[in-house]
């Protein structure tokens, strides 16, 4: 794979489902290096609704055409019975706005004006009306005051722990807010703008509403049914569709607290909305969904002293309708310690159950969960799945339809369907193995046409018996290859089975590649992800020298001689960068590094970063000497090994100074350096910056390696 061929990942939005499961609507997209943007459309996918119990997944064709044509749709959604498609796309300013659209095709409609844009939305269930969040900007800034820019409005006064988000920038001063809107139906004809007309020699001019485009009326009146300086997430209607619920997150004078409160908001009366769940009950919450007779299921975690949520117990919890004034306490239904659930994709319902993406050995599994906390894994293998829709269709008698989106060691993302028989039904459901999943696309063949290296699967036993798990990409040849050591983010995050542009460039280019997942990472239970708790730079850093070692050796046995133990390199990202900066300041084998928007310094992480109200403190510590103790920074003096540092101007999650001011102390101790700092991009940028940026980050990388491994660095 050659960095150009990142135009080939196409990705698969969460589908949107018909409720009888005959169709789907999903979004495509993939970085697109002559519009220097990502790119899609959405498409509609027929389903033939054939069922099979077991056996091995097949590849299956499926009619789909493309539906929408527009430079960037995403985030398809069907109203309940079907028959209306919403979906976002960006309007001539960039931000994205709800449209409609019959799911047969047609002209599609805008429908709201959002001065910033709209996140999240979801249907009522009658269909007759959307719930959005959209960020409300105070008057006179962000544009809303024609003539006064950015350098002109007025100063901004901070009062509260937290006042800048990643990929947004200030948010203290537009926070989101839930808005309501009645739908307008799709048979009614537009409202056209009025030419001029002249009577008893008067122009009267327009007479009528006018688009934004001069064009019929595009968008129509939202309610706002929120305000206040709080910060609004993880949207919902109520069973009968009279309020709306979401996640309110106050802002903190003094303290971070992550846990959430849970507010329900008469769409009619929204003055008298009501708190379901304060900050005092523990819960974070990061999806809610209502269930059949008004319980909620909610995606949540228990962080210790609101706090620390590392490795966090997140579950299924049930909220059951209030009973008089007041719901009862929410209970636990699935067990954090067997079950990893992630917020990969959306909490979805199935009748009765709860859909939920479980993290496990670099895989996301699905899982559905009954009220009783019993679950059935319904997609597992090789894959990760990042969205998910689930049905159960009329007259089916129990059935689940469930439709995935998922990335494979062959595919940045395919669509897979899975039938589940109803429970009971055939073999005993406990001991039943998890329903055929039927591949419905083939997205990644030109991918796949590129020539990609298949990885392969280790588990290293490391110096204190732990066992790491990882993975090993080898150019095809016989070499001798460099070897570069990858290191993940996070550090609770992970490297998976699916298909890694990072890896497949380094290996097209030569150089073997191992990366794994360290204690720290997610995936391996929630003692694996707190390990290094106040302990970074430890167990994490053995781990990942003992699988470089262990992976090394394993090749050996069946290839001697094919990778070059002399030649090795070490880079990173975020985390990543962390250890790896770590790890050239404790271990001098290495040719090169790359430390990449670096979390390097963590004494001025807490007042740059948009985690740093509580990040720092919980993985290293407050006491200045557990802070020394733990940071690169600290020990930058130890490098002496070449190093190219990477960062983003507009990151806000390890702010550019990490970046710099680790630069600058490389060079004051004559280390060989280099920096490399892309404008408008943020943390984000390897995964969803500018294409051209992408391709110029992997020119850069490839050079730095090219000179490092031939002695030039």
């Amino acid at each position: 794979m050659h960095p150009s061929d990142i135009r080939h990942l196409r990705s698969v939005s969460t589908p949107a489902l018909a409720p009888d499961a005959t169709f789907a609507i999903v979004a495509v997209s993939h970085p697109d290096e002559g519009a220097d943007r990502s790119v899609g459309q959405l498409w509609r996918i027929e389903l033939d609704g054939a069922r099979r119990r077991h056996g091995a997944p097949r590849q299956e064709s499926s009619a789909r055409r493309r539906l929408t044509r527009g430079i960037s749709d995403s985030a398809p959604c069907l109203s309940p019975d079907g028959s209306v498609l919403a979906f976002l796309r960006p309007d001539a300013r960039g931000r994205a706005q709800i449209h409609l659209l019959d799911p047969r095709g047609g002209e599609p409609r805008q429908v709201t004006d959002a001065p910033l844009g709209v996140g999240q939305f979801v249907f009522s269930p009658d269909g007759s009306r959307l719930a959005f969040l959209a960020r409300v900007p105070e008057p006179g800034r962000y544009g809303t005051v024609d003539g006064i820019g950015p350098d002109a409005e007025p100063a901004r006064r901070v009062d509260s722990v937290r006042w800048h988000a990643n990929g947004v920038g200030w948010s203290i001063d537009r926070p989101r807010q839930v808005h309501v809107l009645d739908l307008p139906s799709l048979d009614d004809e537009p409202e056209y703008p009025q030419a001029p007309r002249v009577v008893s020699g008067t122009d009267e001019g327009h007479d009528g509403p006018l688009g934004s485009d001069g064009d019929a009326r595009t968008s129509f009146a939202a309610r706002q049914i929120t305000e206040g300086p709080d910060d609004h997430t993880a949207l919902a209607f109520d069973t009968d569709g009279t309020r709306v619920l979401a996640v309110r997150d106050r802002l903190e004078s003094d303290v971070r607290d992550l846990r959430s409160v849970l507010v329900a908001i008469d769409t009619e009366a929204p003055s008298s909305a009501s708190i379901l769940l304060e900050e005092a009950d523990g819960l974070s919450i990061d999806q809610l969904v209502a269930l059949p007779g008004g319980a909620l299921a909610l995606l949540a975690s228990e962080p210790v002293d609101g706090r620390d949520a590392i490795a966090p117990d997140r579950a299924v919890w049930l909220l059951d309708p209030p009973s008089g004034s007041a719901s009862g306490p929410p209970r636990r239904i699935t067990d954090p310690e067997q079950l990893e659930l992630t917020t990969a994709g959306p909490l979805e319902t199935a009748g009765d159950r709860v859909l939920v993406h479980e993290l496990t050995r670099g895989r996301v599994h699905l899982h559905l969960v009954s009220r009783d906390g019993t679950t059935q894994e319904v997609l597992g293998g090789d894959l990760e799945a990042h969205g998910a829709a689930a049905v159960s269709p009329l007259g089916r008698a129990g059935e689940v339809v469930v439709l995935a989106a998922a990335s494979t060691p062959t595919s940045a993302g395919e669509l897979v369907q899975v039938q589940v028989p109803a429970p009971g039904e055939g073999a005993d459901a406990a001991r039943a193995l998890p329903p055929a999943p039927r591949v419905l696309t083939d997205l990644g063949a030109d991918l796949r046409a590129c020539g990609l290296v298949a990885p392969r699967e280790l588990e290293v036993t490391g110096r204190d018996g732990h066992p790491v798990h990882g993975w090993l990409a080898v150019p095809e040849g016989e070499g001798p290859f460099p070897v570069i050591l990858m290191i993940h983010g996070g550090p609770f995050a992970h490297y998976g089975v699916s298909v890694f542009d990072e890896v497949q460039v380094l290996a097209g280019a030569g150089y073997a590649v191992a990366y794994c997942n360290p204690r720290g990472s997610a995936g391996y239970g929630r003692a694996h992800g707190r390990a290094i708790r106040h302990r970074m730079g430890t167990d994490d850093f053995a781990d990942v020298i003992d699988f470089l070692e262990g992976a090394i050796a394993a090749d050996a046995e069946d290839r001697p001689g094919r990778l070059d133990a002399t030649r090795l390199g070490v880079m990173g990202g975020s985390y990543g960068g962390y250890l790896t900066a770590w790890t050239i300041a404790h271990d001098h084998r290495f040719a090169a590094a790359i430390v990449e928007r670096g979390f390097l310094d963590p004494a001025s992480f807490q007042g740059t970063s948009d985690i740093g109200s509580y990040f720092g403190d919980e993985y290293v510590g407050t006491d200045p000497a557990d802070i020394a103790r733990q940071s690169p920074f600290a020990h930058v003096g130890d490098v002496r090994t070449p190093t190219f540092v990477i960062h983003s101007e507009q990151d806000l999650r390890c702010p550019l100074e990490q970046g710099t001011r680790y630069f600058a102390a490389l060079r004051r101790s004559g280390v060989p350096s280099s920096m490399l700092v892309f404008p408008g991009e943020d943390h984000e940028l390897t995964r969803s910056g500018r294409p051209r940026h992408r391709l110029q980050r992997f020119a850069a990388i490839q050079d730095w390696w090219e000179q490092a491994f031939s002695g030039r660095a």
